[in-house]
Parts: C-alpha cells; structure tokens; sequence
C-alpha cells in the first residue's frame, strides 16, 4: 500500500473528479459514511455524540456524519468552528445545509453559547474532530485551538476525519496544539503522520477507509511504501530439502569487546535462528569464550585484542583467514576506540562481500571513515543518523522520510532508519515502511539482532534493500510474537531471536492466505 503526502491526496481527489466524474459531494458523503461507521463501532447503542466541524471539506464530513447520526436518534451537538455559514467552503456548506434541513443544529464560534458548550464537553460520550484535514499548514489559532484545547481537556474518547486537528499530514508533528485521538479514519491511503512525530502517537488506532476512489489512483506510485507480510513472504529464501549449510548463506559476526561481550553472541544467535547455514563470530579471545559457552552452534574466530577491544593486527587475521562466507556484519559492542577504527580502515579497503554497517562501525563512518565498496546495508538509529548527517536528533526525527533520502544521497547505500515504523531506503527504490513491531523492542540488544536477520537474508542473495526490508519485518514480527506470548514490556532481545522461527512461519502463513 502505497503512503500520500498532503500534495498527493489533494491530487487524487481532484483526479477523481475532474478525470473520473467522482464529484466532490459523493467523495464527501462516503468519508461521512466511513466515519459514522465507526462512530456505531464505538457508540453501538446510541448516545451523546459531540461534533466539532471546520471550514473545509474535513467539516463537510463532520456534517454529514452529523446528519447520519440524527438520522440514528444519537444526541447531537454539532460545533463549527466559523462566524457563519458563509465562512465555509461551498462542499462543506453544501453538507451544512442538507443536515440543517434533516434537523441538525449547528453551533458557530461566534455564538454566544460557543464557549459554554466547549467547556460541557465532557458531558459527551464520544467527539467526532471534523476541524482541520491534510491541507493544514499554519499554527491553530481563534475557534481552532479553542475547540482543541477543550477537546483534549475534557478527557471524553475522540474520533478523528482523515487527521487529527493541529498535526501537519507530512511531518506528523504538531501546528501549535493538535488533537490526542482515540482512533483515526483516514481516506483511500495511509498519510505520512501515521509513522512519524506526534501524530504516530495522536492519530490512536487507525484505519484506511475506501470511499470509491479509483484503483488507478490508489495505485500510483508515491515516494514511500508500507510493506506488509504478503510482500515478504514472497522474498523469503525457500530452505530446499536437498540443501546442506553450506547451500543456505555463511555468515560472519565482527563484533563485541571485553565490556560489550553479548552484543555479538545476539547477532549470531539471530543468524542462526533466521536460518544461516554457518555463522561465524570474529572477535576478541574474551567474547569468544562467552559466546562458545552459550552458543556451542557456532564456529569462532579468535582476533587479536589492544585493552580489551579488537587491535589494528586483527584486520591481517581476519583477511587472511579462511572466508568461506557470504556476508558479514560489522559493528555491534565494537567501541570507538582508536585501535577498532584502525582494524575497521585496514579491512574496509579489501572488503568485498555484503554486509551490516551498525552501531559502533557507523559511529566510524562519522568518523570519517571510508564505507566498504560492497553492497552493504547501514542500520542507524536515530542518535547515530544524526552523527552521519551531522545534525540534532530533533531534526532527524522531525521529518524521519526525509531524513531517509538525505541520508540514502549522502552514503549511497541501502539505509535503515530504526524506530518506530523503521523507514528502508536506497538509491534506486521507493522508501519502504515497515508495518510490524511495538514499544517492546525499544530496548537493548535489538539491533544486534535485527543485523543478524538481515545478514542471513543478505548471504541467501537477497539484495541489500529486498533484505533489509524483509529483516526488519520478520524482526518486527517476532517482536509482536513476543509481545503476544510474554507481554508488551518486559520481553528480550535474546527472546527476540529466539521467536524468529516462528515469526518466519506466521509470514509465510499470511503470504499463501494472500
């Protein structure tokens, strides 16, 4: 499913009228129709329903999830926030006027009754916020954030059209106050604030609705994807019956140091548990005595150490060894110490297979050090984005598509951005959105296992950005299955690794369902 800028919905909906013959009076009625759908979801019984219009087409459809819900006997108080009838746009004034005539009766901020009924609010059982929709740019003022500041003060269940009030549809983030929504409907496509800023929180539970618009349109391609199991599962390496470990992927772990010993042994752990014929861990004498001891599955490589952290010399042993290997990753529990960005600068220049540039290897990278010339995929957070693009954390996260391409035409490489709905970018794709995951996984070690995934699926000859969009899904799913089996806070990265198997089998179930 394709994700919309502001720009671009605007542009389906005039297409759908001017090449489609989709008035924008039935466009409106069936968003109402959405809408008030979920208003009996909520209220299936009837009951006391506020709702609060604007001037423009997002109002229109308050009016008519107004006229609906008279129609239902719900008890109604329609709020517009405007002087007059005359200050709406001709479709929203259009919609005023038939549910006027079916019995609804607005009232306008510059009634005398306005500021009262605002502070009853919470009188109400359910708020439909019908004020501003994506074409909001300019901070809230007047009637707007008057009625905002009541809705979120009144402690009642919002329902919001399209957006909630005040948040900006592309960035997310909030124009001065903005509505805090128990659900959100949103029409023909997902809009970039549901994954990013405040409204990734605002917006509750949200859902897509259809309202008529054609598939053409829907289909259109837009800078930004949401990636969902179906599509994964169709990527996914088939494990053959005949295959041996050395047919499905050889991977190798350069991680960990004498104070980070488990960052590597979680890397390694999910390669094996995402189905890596072989994995290797290449690290310092003391990690590879904790890992062997926890992990005897896996093959070890002893590297020299300088104070408890790999030294400049280990690049010599490492390249000279036996690399029967097919990807690799760099970085998890490494340090910035001076000798590790030695061994990283003297084995980058040789290096020639795939591999997962994470943690402290792109903390060397904003060092200035030279990337590998292979394919490879970088997995920064926001904190080691911000040291790559050499900005605040802020401006990383006030605009995370954004930050997707910057960095995707500075490094050239196949990124992902971590965090909530994780954004995969490179140079020659649409931005892929990942769609599974919870707050669970804010939690450490996750990322050593996500490199992991995406390793295994980079030595199966996925490329760098078909891995990384599949890795961080399956990772996502598994923490879901975590979340589901132990509970939403609480659960380990380790126990991550662990549900990737199962994760692997929920995605293939979902993708022959599709």
């Amino acid at each position: 499913m394709w994700i919309a800028t502001a720009e671009h919905s605007r542009n389906i909906d005039r297409r759908a009228t001017e090449e489609f013959g989709f008035p924008a009076r039935v466009l409106m009625e069936r968003a109402g129709i959405a809408v008030f759908d979920v208003v009996k979801e909520m209220l299936p019984n009837g009951g006391k329903l506020a709702l609060l219009c604007g001037k423009g087409n997002n109002g229109g459809d308050g009016f008519v999830v107004a006229r609906l819900a008279k129609d239902h006997n719900y008890q109604i108080e329609c709020l517009v926030a405007a002087d007059s009838e005359n200050d709406l746009r001709p479709e929203a004034r259009e919609q005023l006027q038939i549910a006027v005539a079916q019995g609804v009766r607005p009232v306008f901020a510059s009634d005398t009754r306005w500021s009262r009924k605002l502070e009853c609010l919470a009188h109400q059982e359910l708020i439909v916020d019908a004020l501003l929709g994506t074409g909001a740019r300019a901070e809230v003022k007047g009637p707007i954030k008057d009625a905002i500041q009541a809705v979120n003060r009144c402690g009642v269940p919002v329902l919001s059209v399209d957006v909630p009030s005040g948040i900006d549809t592309d960035s997310g983030e909030e124009l001065g106050e903005s509505i805090w929504a128990l659900r959100t409907v949103t029409f023909g496509l997902p809009k970039r604030f549901l994954y990013q800023g405040i409204g990734l929180e605002h917006a509750g539970y949200w859902t897509v609705a259809e309202i008529g618009i054609p598939r053409e349109l829907l289909n259109e391609p837009t800078p930004a994807k949401l990636i969902d199991a179906a599509w994964v599962a169709n990527l996914l390496p088939e494990r053959l019956r005949a295959s041996n470990k050395g047919d499905n992927g050889s991977v190798l772990i350069v991680a960990g140091s004498h104070r980070m010993r488990g960052a590597a042994g979680l890397a390694a752990k999910a390669a094996l548990r995402s189905g890596a014929g072989l994995v290797t861990v290449a690290a310092i004498p003391s990690v590879c005595d904790a890992i062997a001891a926890q992990i005897p599955e896996l093959l070890l490589l002893p590297l020299p150490e300088v104070d408890g952290v790999i030294g400049p010399k280990a690049a010599e042993v490492l390249l000279a060894s036996d690399r029967k290997v097919h990807s690799a990753v760099f970085g998890p529990g490494l340090t910035q110490e001076t000798p590790v960005l030695e061994f990283l600068e003297a084995v980058w220049a040789k290096w020639d297979l795939p591999c997962v540039i994470d943690a402290d290897a792109l903390n060397a990278v904003s060092h200035g050090l030279s990337l590998p010339k292979c394919e490879s995929v970088l997995t920064p957070h926001p904190g080691e984005m911000s040291r790559l693009l050499e900005c605040s954390i802020a401006e990383i996260q006030s605009d995370r598509f954004r930050t997707v391409l910057q960095a995707v035409e500075k490094l050239r490489r196949a990124v992902v951005l971590k965090g909530p709905y994780s954004i995969v970018g490179d140079p020659s794709n649409p931005m892929h959105v990942n769609s599974t995951g919870n707050p669970g996984l804010a939690t450490g070690g996750m990322g050593d296992v996500l490199c992991g995934v995406i390793a295994t699926l980079l030595a199966q000859d996925l490329p760098p950005f078909y891995a990384a969009s599949c890795g961080t899904h399956w990772h996502g799913e598994a923490g879901d299955i975590c979340a589901e089996d132990i509970g939403v806070v609480g659960f380990t990265a380790g126990e991550v690794a662990g549900a990737l198997p199962r994760a692997r089998a929920r995605i293939i179930a979902a993708g022959e369902r599709n």
